[in-house]
């Protein structure tokens, strides 16, 4: 307990009288300090017993020396000690009446009470505080480890923290979403911390961070975990008051210890994405069997059940602008990964996830977790970009300003022997889903979908521009229709009679405007690839930007 004007008061060696301000004899004493500075606040803290003879000060004059106590007392001096029978016999009335004024507590020192002993006493109390609060902080150090060491682990020790801290623990993992709390109670409070967690998390570790919550009555605080670029986690604690020392050591120790666990964790991740890159590779060479050897019981399970590859790209800028990845775009694949690494470990499934250059590939269980929580954070992605559900082209691209996207293509169920087929799979809709300004496309969307989509792509509009320019040049003259009978011969699959009707015209008007087509585009409309080229064409250059 820190030492208070109450134990000086009560200290029998010293023989303090109290002259005023009783009702704050609790006020804790930080420093005793004896000056006779007419202004010492300068040189205060705040917190201090002021000491004082009035050699300077005239204590008689009642406006001096309510100016003077009024000015220590706001600068946070906690005590005025008065020296009897120094330079005044008696206590002056006027110092009695302003101390009361300002509620100071005002005590009389005897002229056999040595300043230097009040300052020695204490001294002596706040040392024999910080050891205490030393000692009680290796103490909660010692058993925050043996708690760490438990089969609980993180659990244990939170529940330990909370009742050191005498208040609630909460722990979050990479992603953001709370891992475990104490007691059970405060995992809804920390729910309600997610968007402070976020703001902290983009934050380089270390950080930390004070939360204010209109709803509670108690303080957080937020530490970030690991020592890393990004943050491996996040610690809170909620207490009714401000940490003091011990409990300052206490979260300090538990911040190291579960920093350590985490960047434990994080070797061990390491060499299971090593582990992972190998399977991958066996898998993308047609080696299944070689595969299931190498994967073990780590990835094994994943390899026995229908899995789905994941292909996923960081965007800088506009979707679609294809544009090199910066740091914020990159942030994204390992928030991504974060993501689908938690959900599963909540759910006991395995994930493969391998970095390659800057995109992310990943074999998650078809309908699990991980897969969900893929979809998720693509579909949260899209929309804190502005795009809605379905593609809208360059619209949703220029919405999407210049923040981080990441581009996500996930290919149909599939199993170890068809692996490669389905990271083919996943890679078209990769580009589909950049082409399009989409967050995450499937497979499914694309095979079962128009191809016309895909025509939406500047390099293909520009090979159809080029290829219709002279006949458009050639109708622009007012000498025929020949891009317009086109397209209805086209659609009509060359039927003369038919494709004549919908235009309005003889057939033989139409033979002619065909013949002048090929003579035109030094193309014969006998060969099919002719054909299914000008229709692409027309089909291009006709659809909306963005379609």
């Amino acid at each position: 307990m820190p030492h208070t004007l109450a134990s000086l008061v009560n200290h029998t060696a010293l023989k303090l009288t109290v002259l005023a301000g009783e009702e704050r004899l609790e006020a804790p004493v930080r420093w005793a300090h004896a000056s006779e500075l007419i202004d010492p606040v300068p040189y205060m803290e705040g917190g201090e017993l002021l000491l004082i003879t009035a050699l300077k000060l005239d204590a008689e004059d009642a406006e001096a020396t309510r100016r003077y106590v009024r000015r220590i007392a706001e600068a946070g001096v906690v005590g005025l000690g008065f020296a009897v029978g120094v330079n005044y016999e008696g206590v002056p009335q006027a110092l009695v009446d302003a101390a009361r004024e300002q509620g100071l507590p005002l005590l009389g020192v005897p002229r056999r009470t040595p300043f230097i002993a009040i300052s020695k006493a204490v001294s002596a109390a706040v040392a024999a505080d910080q050891y205490r609060a030393v000692t009680a902080g290796f103490e909660a150090q010692r058993e925050l480890t043996r708690a760490a060491l438990s089969a609980e682990g993180p659990a244990e020790l939170l529940a330990r923290l909370a009742a050191h801290l005498d208040g609630w623990a909460a722990l979050y993992d990479a992603s953001g979403a709370v891992v475990a709390a104490a007691p059970d109670w405060a995992a809804r409070r920390a729910a309600r911390l997610t968007d402070d967690v976020g703001r902290l998390r983009e934050r380089p570790a270390p950080a930390s961070s004070v939360v204010s919550d209109t709803d509670g009555d108690d303080r957080v605080e937020l530490q970030s975990l690991g020592t890393g670029r990004r943050a491996r986690g996040v610690l809170a604690v909620g207490t009714a008051a401000p940490l003091g020392t011990a409990e300052r050591y206490a979260v300090h120790s538990a911040v190291a210890l579960l920093t350590l666990t985490t960047e434990r964790s994080r070797a061990l991740q390491d060499a299971e994405q090593r582990l992972g890159d190998a399977v991958l590779k066996m898998l993308l060479a047609g080696e299944p069997d070689h595969a299931r050897a190498v994967a073990g019981r780590l990835y094994g399970g994943l390899l026995d059940a229908p899995f789905r590859v994941v292909v996923a790209e960081p965007v800088a800028g506009e979707p679609s602008s294809g544009g090199a990845a910066g740091a914020g775009a990159v942030g994204v694949l390992d928030a991504l990964a974060d993501a689908m690494d938690s959900a599963a470990a909540r759910t006991g499934e395995a994930v493969l996830a391998v970095p390659d250059g800057g995109r992310l590939i990943v074999l998650v269980t078809d309908g699990g977790a991980a897969a969900d929580a893929c979809a998720a954070y693509a579909a949260e992605a899209e929309a804190r970009a502005g795009a809605q559900p379905r593609a809208r082209g360059r619209a949703a691209r220029a919405e999407a300003g210049n923040g981080a996207w990441v581009a996500v293509g996930l290919s149909a169920p599939t199993g170890p022997i068809a692996a490669a087929n389905a990271y083919r799979q996943a890679e078209q809709a990769l580009s589909v889903a950049r082409r399009r300004g989409r967050a995450l496309v499937e497979h499914e969307d694309v095979a079962a979908g128009s191809v016309l989509p895909l025509l939406a792509d500047d390099a293909v509009r520009a090979f159809a521009d080029g290829l219709l320019r002279a006949l458009r040049e050639h109708d622009a003259t007012g000498r025929g229709d020949l891009v317009a009978s086109l397209r209805a011969w086209l659609a009509r699959h060359g039927q003369w009679d038919a494709a004549a009707a919908d235009l309005g015209v003889h057939r033989h008007t139409l033979r002619y405007r065909m013949r002048r087509v090929e003579e035109i585009l030094g193309r014969s409309l006998d060969d099919a690839d002719v054909r299914m080229e000008l229709w692409l064409a027309l089909k291009a250059t006709s659809a909306p930007q963005g379609e």
